[in-house]
């Protein structure tokens, strides 16, 4: 088992592959995504050419087949190139992260002409993609998604599906190159939905204005609309009434990546924290002398290796093809509240300029906040726990 060491973060990595993969992300990141960071979340800018600078890099298809164009990685290694990042600026680390989510239906159900077809270029060429399951009306509650898909049986139709609704709360809404859509094909229910692969430039799909967040400005959020979207059914992934089942296990290793980039974020505030305490003085010292205070980094730090730990056990689960889920929902909810403490905590070490955009502390308690919320609200993950624990509930 290699080690690597960078930042006060001790790394075991599997593999020397792994650890110059490492030192790689730790190289971009320090040349190509930190210097800009703060300035380009102020003005709400979206990286997209260093995302393609990611993808020559072989940075957007990590965890998948190097016979379509994927890195081969255990989600081992995977998950702690999505911290490093996130770390030096959450848009990047949570953009990749979903981009992965985007390719999980494609790479786990398609068939072997639709991958050969499709993935290559979704991982390696420069393409960003889109995950859209939630709705206006339908956030934890997805099995309730409205937007529908009707293929159409007319002579020379091809069997094409027409697809209509309106999709929310999609993370790089209005610039992906291609969307994973779940639409109801079927009856009500998880049974009647089905999974579609829609080019981010298909007719009758249109983007609403960007959400306006509290945090993460630097990553478009916005609600897309399908007004008559012709897909061919070739595009059409799994069976149908499918679509539901792909969407929860995407979801599950999709949980994960939330994890790590938590994880990460977490990570920077306890770095600026500490960094902080060691040179501010008062009363003739510096304040990283004083018991309260040191207690309190004790435990920001006691946090972010928790987080570290439990992501990485749910992550080598999966590896080992183990059952995951159940950890997968522990490592998000555990991870994003740490995250959410430690932010918070960070604001309070810097005192009245932890409060102020002169420091990037009050960006992460920002940004914190909504990692807490995506991919499954933090009582959402108490209900999977739970039901993993104790069963279902009772009708």
């Amino acid at each position: 088992m290699s080690e690597s060491t960078a930042d006060g973060v001790e790394r075991r990595l599997p593999t020397d592959e792994a650890r110059e993969l490492l030192a790689l992300v730790r190289d971009i990141a320090r040349r190509e995504i930190t210097p800009q960071a703060a300035e380009e979340e102020a003005a709400g800018r979206f990286p997209r050419e260093l995302f393609v600078l990611l993808s020559r890099s072989g940075l957007l298809g990590l965890p998948y087949d190097p016979e379509y164009g994927g890195g081969g990685q255990p989600y081992e290694v995977y998950l702690q190139v999505l911290e490093e990042l996130a770390a030096a600026r959450l848009t990047v680390g949570l953009g990749v992260s979903v981009h992965t989510l985007s390719c999980h239906a494609l790479a786990g159900y398609g068939t072997d002409g639709q991958r050969s077809e499709h993935l290559p270029a979704m991982l390696g060429s420069g393409l960003l993609g889109a995950y859209c399951l939630s709705e206006p009306s339908a956030g934890s509650d997805a099995a309730a998604l409205r937007t529908r898909a009707v293929r159409e049986r007319g002579e020379g139709s091809g069997g094409d599906w027409v697809i209509d609704g309106t999709k929310a709360w999609i993370t790089h809404g209005g610039i992906a190159d291609f969307c994973t859509v779940m639409a109801r094909t079927g009856g009500p229910g998880a049974r009647g939905i089905s999974a579609f692969l829609v080019p981010g430039d298909a007719p009758g799909l249109s983007a609403a204005p960007p959400e306006r967040k509290m945090g993460m400005k630097g990553s478009p959020t916005a609600q897309l609309h399908f007004d008559g979207v012709r897909v061919a059914d070739a595009r059409r992934i799994g069976r149908e009434g499918q679509g539901f089942a792909i969407a929860l296990d995407a979801l599950d290793s999709g949980r994960l990546g939330i994890a790590a980039c938590a994880v990460g974020l977490g990570q920077a505030a306890l770095d600026e924290a500490v960094a902080y305490a060691g040179e501010r003085r008062q009363f003739g010292r510096p304040i990283s002398d004083f018991q309260g205070l040191r207690f309190l980094l004790a435990d920001m730090a006691t946090r972010v290796e928790a987080g570290r730990a439990l992501y990485l056990e749910a992550a080598r689960r999966r590896d080992e093809g183990r059952p995951f889920g159940r950890h997968a929902a522990m490592a998000k909810l555990f991870c994003t509240d740490a995250a959410m403490q430690v932010t918070t905590d960070a604001v309070q070490v810097l005192g009245g300029y932890g409060y102020t955009a002169d420091f990037p502390v009050e960006r992460y308690l920002r940004e914190a906040k909504m990692l807490q919320i995506v991919e499954g609200t933090n009582q959402i993950q108490r209900v999977v726990i739970a039901r993993h624990l104790v069963g279902p509930e009772s009708r």
